[in-house]
């Protein structure tokens, strides 16, 4: 029997859906084959130490984030003071700061200044913090701003401060939003390798790196890193579990033009100037300082740096972000339209399954792409070998297939948010009426789709292409011989304490990193 065309969809959800799986399914599949010597060995020496540094790293940054992120959030949408419309979005810029990068810039005007050594555990808690809190800042913002004025009023009636209603009504609210962000953060921090490289710390990404590259025991990393997988699954899980009873709901929607929606009070000139200078110091910490510094050091080192290679880092890394978007947001749009055409219940949980590869830290699935990619390597060149006598080589590993992969599985779900998005706003009888006109599907998605969500497709192609341009750990395990990026050229620059070095790459993906920001502020504010 013909396959139909929602059959057709049915496949290759699940086809596209059964690859992303391989890496992970690799991992897992790597604790068929334990050595009690080696965990023991492990056990006895850093094992305790990478799991309480990242504990204490991932709970840090968690607090750290939702101080900062909560507070700022409430200043900006509870009070009216000059230049609160500008730090709504502009405290969204430190985003574009990768963390590893605000180590070496503060790292280096420490060492510089000799105030103090920030190469330690809460160095890297307090860095990543004030790189990580917009994920909680962003949330929290939409949640406050979506309060209703009646519920100050009658607070105001009881006689409840503004504390006492900040901590009562208005966080409790807001608390599911909030612990989404710092979930985000939480996850952020595991998956870092940059920062805790360079300080020298003990976590399971570094312990991932010294166990393969180290000891040279491939078995033994991937199942340290199905360890991390699990550590940031239970953070997931910890965070669904504790607002599983949490049912919070809006009596009428509050918008910006509605009377209900929570509405700013005015300060004092003393308390004025404390929030001001609050969320401006917060501002030039996580952001004009490290980028002054950059550009100071940039402007250094210009002359001395050869500008055929910087060019060449500048379009390889442009490259492979290009490149990878492009496959991506191909992956996201097929997943899309196969949540819209096959009308299979069973194929949202395909797509939501898709989309679980960017909780996943990007050391734990270049080890899960190497396995069943060198297994197929060298699967294919024994047989090469027994035909004809000689190696074909490294064909998957080791090569651009291996990272288009694992940039694949690791932001696909970014690319899907926004094309799913995209495509939900159009109704489906929209599609009803053009079928019924006995037009092919073809022509509904060239003619009708494509033109409505092309914003929502470029949105998407610029996140996944600045986030491929961030991304260190992947690229640097599964990156081809020879070929560096920014990033890796940056890191590597750091770890030689080559900082002035650094400073071109790094602020070179700074600048590229504010433009999703940018983006980001403006879907926010519509």
């Amino acid at each position: 029997m013909a396959i139909t065309l929602i059959d057709r969809w049915f496949v290759i959800a699940l086809s596209i859906c059964a690859l992303l799986a391989v890496p992970i399914l690799s991992i897992l599949f790597s604790y068929s084959d334990v050595s009690l010597v080696l965990w023991a060995h492990l056990i006895d020496t850093n094992l305790g130490l990478y799991v309480a540094n990242s504990l204490i790293l991932a709970v840090g940054v968690g607090l750290g984030s939702a101080l900062l992120g909560v507070s700022l959030a409430w200043c900006v949408t509870q009070y009216q003071f000059v230049g609160s419309r500008f730090f709504q979005w502009a405290l969204l810029l430190p985003l574009a700061m990768p963390a590893y990068i605000m180590a070496y810039t503060y790292t280096g005007m420490f060492d510089g200044w000799g105030l103090f050594d920030s190469r330690t555990l809460f160095g890297a808690i307090v860095f990543m913090s004030l790189v990580l809190y917009p994920y909680v800042f962003m949330l929290a913002k939409t949640a406050f701003l979506e309060q209703q004025q009646q519920y100050k009023d009658v607070a105001a009636s009881l006689g409840i401060t503004q504390f006492a209603y900040f901590m009562r009504v208005a966080l409790p609210i807001a608390r599911p939003a909030v612990l989404t962000g710092v979930a985000l953060a939480m996850m952020e921090a595991l998956a870092d390798y940059g920062t805790v490289a360079y300080f020298g710390i003990s976590t399971f990404t570094t312990g991932i790196f010294r166990t393969w590259f180290g000891m040279g025991e491939t078995q033994l990393a991937s199942q340290l890193a199905g360890c991390l997988a699990l550590f940031v699954l239970a953070v997931l899980l910890i965070e669904k579990h504790s607002r599983r009873n949490m049912r919070f709901y809006q009596s009428q929607p509050a918008t910006a033009d509605s009377s209900n929606h929570s509405s700013t009070l005015p300060l004092a000139s003393r308390q004025h100037a404390i929030i001001f200078l609050y969320c401006s110091v917060v501002l030039f910490i996580a952001f004009v300082v490290p980028v002054t510094q950059l550009a100071i050091w940039a402007s250094e080192s210009f002359t001395a740096i050869a500008f055929n290679d910087y060019i060449t880092l500048l379009l390889n890394s442009f490259g492979v972000a290009l490149a990878s978007s492009v496959l991506i947001v191909v992956v996201a749009l097929l997943l899309s339209y196969t949540q819209r055409f096959a009308r299979q219940p069973i194929v949202q949980y395909f797509t939501q399954f898709a989309s679980l590869g960017y909780v996943i830290p990007g050391t734990v699935l270049a080890i899960g792409v190497m396995q069943p990619l060198g297994w197929l390597d060298a699967t294919i060149n024994n047989i090469w070998y027994g035909v004809f006598g000689e190696y074909l080589g490294l064909i998957f590993s080791g090569t651009f297939v291996a990272l288009l992969f694992a940039y694949t599985v690791r932001f696909l779900s970014v690319a899907l948010h926004n094309t799913q998005t995209g495509l939900e706003r159009i109704k489906p009888n929209v599609d009803d009426a053009v079928l019924t006109l006995g037009r092919p599907r073809i022509a509904l998605v060239r003619y009708i789709h494509l033109p409505l969500i092309k914003k929502s497709i470029f949105a998407a192609a610029i996140l996944v292409f600045v986030d491929v341009l961030k991304e260190l750990p992947a690229t640097l395990i599964l990156r081809p011989f020879n070929f560096n990026t920014l990033a890796v050229k940056a890191f590597e620059f750091a770890s030689d304490e080559r900082l002035i070095d650094a400073a071109l790459p790094s602020i070179t993906i700074v600048i590229i990193g504010i433009i999703p920001v940018i983006l980001l502020t403006r879907a926010i504010n519509k």
